[in-house]
C-alpha cells in the first residue's frame, strides 16, 4: 500500500527528527556533556521510520547499540530519550542505562542492546508471546549486517520459520560491522538470500528510500499478521559517522564511498519526492518543519539539563528482581 501524502509528511518530520537529535548527541558528546558512548543513526533514518510506519502502537521492536533512530520512530519521548543520554534521573533508565539501552513499553520498544546479534533471540522471544496471545501483534528486530553472521540470527530465523512466529527481521546492511567490511565476512553480497534456507521471503530493498521501505515493510507485516510467518527484510544503506563518536575514533571507510552514500541522503530523496508530487512541497515548508523540529530537540536538552543526577544511594535501584 502506498504511503498517503500526509504520511509521507509525518515520515520526513520522523527523519529529520532523528537526524537533528543525532547531530545534537554528538556535539554535546563531544562536549563532554554525554558520557558513555554515542552511536549516531545518521543517514538510515529511511530504515527506522519506513519499518515502523508499518507499525501499530502494540506491535514490539528490538534495536540495537544503534537505536536512537529506532526509538524516535516508535514514538519515544524526545526529552526522556535525552535526559537518559545526559545520565540524569528523569531519563527513560533513570539515566543508568545510557545511549545503548533506551526502552519504553508503552509503546512497545522492547529496548536497544549493546551485544551484537543479542536482541535477535529477545524479539523472537516476544514474537512467540504474540502468537501465543492471539491478538494480531508482530515484533521486529532490527540489526546489521555484522550481526547477521552471529549464531543467534540463524537460531531465531529457524525457529521463527518453524513455528510460524509473527515475525519481521530487518538489516540494517551498512557495508561496516564496525571497522570490518562486509566484503571481508560476507560470501554473498546479499543476506536475504539466507532466507531461502528457512523457507521463508527474502527481500532487498533500497535502504535510503523510505517508501520502499515502508511498501516491503507493510507487506511483511501484513503476512506476518496473517499467521504466515516471518520475513528477512534487507535495507541497503550506509551510516555517515564514524562506528561511535568516540574523539580520535578509527574510520577506516574510503572517503568516496561515504561521499558517494552522502549523495544519497534519504531525507533529501523524500523532500524530493514530495515536490514531484504536483509541487505539493516546497522549501519553505521544510524550513518550517525543520525549525519545528530543532525547537523540539533544544528543549530536549533543556529538559535533561535540569533534570538531576541519580543519587549515589540509588545505584542498586532496578538492577534486581523482587
Amino acid at each position: 500500500m502506498p504511503a498517503s501524502p500526509e504520511l509521507q509528511r509525518q515520515m520526513l518530520r520522523q527523519m529529520q527528527t532523528i537526524r537533528r537529535f543525532e547531530e545534537r548527541a554528538s556535539d554535546d558528546y563531544q562536549n563532554g556533556a554525554i558520557y558513555g558512548v554515542v552511536h549516531c543513526y545518521i543517514g538510515e533514518e529511511a530504515v527506522a521510520v519506513g519499518v515502523c510506519s508499518a507499525l501499530n502502537n502494540d506491535d514490539q521492536i528490538i534495536s540495537n547499540h544503534r537505536g536512537h533512530g529506532h526509538c524516535i520512530a516508535k514514538g519515544a519521548d524526545l526529552n526522556r530519550m535525552m535526559a537518559e543520554l545526559y545520565g540524569r534521573q528523569d531519563g527513560y533508565c533513570k539515566g543508568k542505562g545510557g545511549s545503548m539501552h533506551i526502552a519504553d513499553f508503552s509503546i512497545g520498544m522492547l529496548g536497544a542492546n549493546g551485544i551484537v546479534g543479542g536482541g535477535l533471540s529477545i524479539v523472537t522471544g516476544a514474537g512467540l508471546a504474540a502468537q501465543m496471545a492471539g491478538q494480531g501483534r508482530v515484533a521486529v528486530c532490527f540489526f546489521g549486517d555484522g550481526a547477521s553472521n552471529a549464531g543467534s540470527f540463524h537460531e531465531s530465523l529457524n525457529i521463527a520459520a518453524s513455528w510460524k512466529l509473527p515475525m519481521l527481521y530487518v538489516c540494517e546492511h551498512n557495508s561496516w560491522a564496525a571497522n570490518t567490511s562486509s566484503v571481508m565476512t560476507h560470501a554473498q553480497t546479499d543476506v536475504a538470500g539466507r532466507a531461502a534456507g528457512y523457507g521463508i521471503p527474502g527481500v532487498v530493498v533500497d535502504g535510503n528510500d523510505v517508501l520502499a521501505v515502508y511498501e516491503a515493510a507493510t507487506e511483511a507485516v501484513a503476512r506476518a499478521r496473517a499467521g504466515e510467518g516471518p520475513t528477512l527484510l534487507e535495507c541497503k544503506t550506509y551510516r555517515w559517522r564514524a562506528h561511535t563518536e568516540r574523539p580520535g575514533a578509527v574510520d577506516p571507510r574510503p572517503a568516496e564511498e561515504i561521499a558517494s552514500w552522502m549523495a544519497r541522503d534519504p531525507i533529501q530523496k523524500l523532500v524530493d519526492d514530495l515536490k514531484q508530487q504536483q509541487g505539493q512541497y516546497s522549501d519553505a515548508e521544510f524550513q518550517a518543519l525543520d525549525d519545528d523540529v530543532m525547537a523540539a530537540v533544544e528543549a530536549s536538552v533543556a529538559f535533561a539539563e535540569a533534570s538531576p543526577f541519580p543519587a549515589p544511594e540509588a545505584a542498586l535501584d532496578d538492577v534486581f528482581a523482587d
